[in-house]
């Protein structure tokens, strides 16, 4: 599984220790940035790349997952969430990341690099890479649902 990820400044040393946790297990990380500290860098740019790369991967039916980072994660999921094929899911707690995998199969986790503790970041991406979605057929059809409201928008 490829795995594209992506800060802004707020969430650049995060998206680093990330980076090391993940290396081992997941060999396919692909960062698109920031690839060094700016403070004036716009989060809406990263995530677009990761949501891009995602959505793009996704129409060609190759799994890929991403990570996208700001200062309160909302940013970049209000971003990576207008793009086709996309379902991010901003991370709370790793409880409901793995419920957001099995009911909704979120693609891309949106994560606070300033509102989570790094065991919380680290058991949420860890629920995010290692849960499948359920399959159950009403949890299909609400996917479909979504598919179909995303049609009508385009």
């Amino acid at each position: 599984m490829k795995i594209y990820i992506g800060a802004d400044h707020r969430g650049f040393e995060l998206k680093g220790k990330i980076k090391n946790w993940l290396s081992q297990d997941y060999p396919e990380i692909e960062d698109l940035g920031a690839f060094e500290y700016d403070q004036n860098d716009d989060y809406p740019l990263i995530a677009e790349k990761v949501a891009q790369r995602v959505s793009d991967d996704f129409a060609e039916e190759k799994e890929a997952r991403g990570i996208i980072i700001c200062g309160s994660g909302a940013g970049v999921d209000i971003v990576a969430n207008k793009f086709k094929h996309i379902r991010s899911g901003l991370a709370i707690n790793h409880q409901q990341v793995k419920k957001a995998r099995e009911d909704d199969d979120i693609n891309i986790l949106a994560l606070s690099a300033e509102y989570l503790t790094e065991n919380e970041i680290k058991d949420s991406v860890k629920a995010f890479l290692s849960t499948s979605f359920s399959n159950e057929e009403r949890k299909k059809r609400r996917l479909e649902e979504i598919d179909s409201i995303e049609d009508e928008q385009l």
